[in-house]
């Protein structure tokens, strides 16, 4: 719970910087880096990011926010503005968190003897099962009330106003504090169940799942451990030397550990009492909430309010912080026109993190933020070799909030410039290769609000069609060329026969003895094999009368070779044409 100190700003100096600068007890944390590769091209991959969605001014003048864990309703406790003096907006509103329309108002409670009258809501205490919440109301009064209901119930704790209040052991009561006493009270009657006066303070938080409440004395500097079983004192830690002023006191519900704000600092303490750190800010922090799914802890900070003193700009700032570590997860948001004078803000986060709400008393309003993540790559491009003609499929993925659009860009010179593809804004971008296509890089650009992110490139190479190998000879038509011959497992098959002037074609290859490239017909060349089994240029053939010689398109040392070629080819045939001896 958030006590409601008053802060009556002094003489000291405030930080001379507005902006608020977080100096963390353990080293700064790494951005985050995504395993498929890629690169952020604002902010790293996976930034966090909070901004302003919307501002609810329906709720008066609000003192405390709950966001209800069943109904999702937005709870509102709310004191009257001072402007507005034709309407009281005192009570307790049940707004809809997506757009603020007030759903239902409970503005009666009970008062000292029972008469129903206008009541102020200062501070939200539990939630009700299902629905509901019960609260505090001045000056000693203890209310529960659901959307829709005409007034609320409550009644009057005895003794002296009420400083601050927490759930209870049990269902039926709350914890109260009335100054350094700390009492169990019914919820229904307000009747005093047992109590403990302590050495000093007035405000205090429960940690249920361990029995224990921590008791913060603030004037004194220092915390007490109470366990609730007994009801009695069990330890007393220091806090920090400083200027008294106390912000909040909360516990993070799934460590146990406990966040105090003194001064213009955080200082956190474990489950057990030992400091774990201190947050250090320009402003004051005025309330801080935790949250299980992410581990997360979300504290708002208030300026002074005068504007006279250094430093002072009535800006206030949400900052999000790691539990384990403390390090910041999130920029500051700063909160235009937040300061202490006209109350404490509070602050209600939505499981998972991903809205928060902020109230600001002096503006009479509720800011709403949502969270952002900029794109972080889980799939990129891949290199692709291919031959001109052939389909290209290229695909990247990137997880962000909101949900992050994709662009396609192409390098054509080495990745030096790039340029976007017309049309190509789905996570997988397909095209038929072009060998004007070779050498081009491709990658995927990802934004959304919180920043943009890029794939790592693909570079895409592409081969001629026809400089392929493989499968059986052909034949060449009149003129023509005839194509290689497939490569073999012990000896290359046969080139293909020229045709009419034309070329044999290359033997195979990548057997243990290849076989003869085939004639070419009317002055076309032989296809020979090698010995080895490594195809080689055929030599020429002969050239008919008035024809020109028979070309292959490799140079022909002289007419000589292109004859023993042909001698050897012909003695290869006259092998093959004779009977095999039985």
């Amino acid at each position: 719970m958030t006590p409601r100190h008053p802060l009556t700003p002094g003489g000291r100096a405030v930080a001379a910087s507005a902006a608020l600068a977080l100096v963390l007890a353990s080293a700064a944390a790494g951005s985050p880096v995504s395993a498929a590769g890629g690169e952020g091209a604002d902010v790293p991959q996976g930034t966090v990011a909070y901004r302003s969605v919307a501002q609810f001014t329906t709720a008066g003048k609000p003192r405390d926010l709950l966001l209800h864990p069943d109904s999702k309703k937005l709870y509102v406790g709310s004191d009257d503005l001072p402007g507005t003096a034709d309407v009281n907006e005192s009570g307790l509103h049940v707004l809809d968190p997506a757009d603020g329309k007030v759903r239902s108002t409970v503005g009666q409670a009970p008062g000292p003897t029972g008469t129903l009258g206008r009541r102020a809501v200062r501070q939200l205490v539990t939630p009700l099962p299902g629905d509901g919440t019960v609260f505090v109301y001045p000056l000693r009064g203890i209310g529960a009330a659901k959307d829709g209901d005409a007034a609320a119930a409550g009644a009057w704790v005895p003794g002296a106003a009420v400083t601050d209040a927490g759930p209870g052991p049990t269902a039926s009561t709350v914890l109260v504090a009335q100054g350094p006493v700390l009492s169990e009270v019914d919820i229904a009657t307000a009747t005093v169940k047992r109590s403990v006066t302590l050495a000093g303070g007035d405000g205090f938080a429960v940690d249920a799942a361990r029995g224990t409440v921590w008791f913060t004395d603030v004037a004194n500097r220092r915390m007490y451990r109470v366990d609730t079983a007994a009801f009695q004192v069990t330890a007393t830690v220091a806090l920090p030397a400083g200027e008294g002023f106390g912000g909040f006191t909360e516990v993070d519900p799934e460590t146990g550990a406990v966040w105090v704000g003194l001064d213009t600092s955080v200082v956190v303490h474990d489950a057990a009492g030992k400091r774990l750190g201190v947050i250090q800010g320009a402003d004051m922090p005025r309330a801080a909430r935790f949250d299980a799914a992410t581990h997360e802890a979300f504290v708002v900070w208030q300026d002074a309010g005068d504007t006279s003193q250094p430093g002072s700009d009535d800006n206030g700032a949400l900052t999000v912080h790691r539990t384990r570590d403390l390090q910041e997860v999130a920029k500051p948001v700063v909160l235009p026109g937040n300061h202490v004078q006209l109350g404490a803000a509070a602050v209600a986060v939505e499981p998972g993190g991903g809205t928060v709400f902020v109230s600001d008393p002096a503006g009479g309003k509720i800011t709403r933020l949502e969270r952002s993540t900029s794109p972080k790559i889980t799939r990129g491009p891949a290199d692709q070799s291919v031959t001109a003609g052939t389909r290209v499929s290229l695909t990247a993925e990137a997880e962000g909030a909101p949900r992050p659009t994709v662009a396609w860009q192409v390098s054509t010179d080495a990745g030096r410039t790039w340029r976007a593809v017309e049309g190509a804004t789905s996570s997988t971008y397909a095209f038929t290769a072009a060998l004007s296509d070779h050498g081009r890089r491709y990658r995927a650009e990802f934004t959304n609000g919180a920043g943009v992110s890029r794939t790592a490139p693909a570079t895409l190479t592409v081969t001629s069609a026809d400089a392929t190998t493989g499968g059986g000879p052909t034949d060449g038509g009149a003129g023509g060329t005839g194509t290689a011959g497939g490569t073999g497992t012990t000896g290359g098959t046969d080139g293909g026969a020229g045709g009419p002037g034309g070329s044999g074609a290359a033997g195979g290859s990548d057997g243990s003895s290849g076989s003869s490239g085939g004639f070419g017909s009317s002055g076309g060349a032989v296809g020979g094999g090698s010995a080895a089994g490594t195809g080689t240029v055929g030599g020429t053939g002969t050239t008919p009368t008035g024809g020109a010689l028979a070309s292959t398109g490799v140079a022909v040392a002289s007419l000589a070779g292109c004859a023993l070629v042909l001698t050897a080819a012909g003695w290869v045939l006259v092998r093959r044409t004779r009977p095999t001896a039985l």
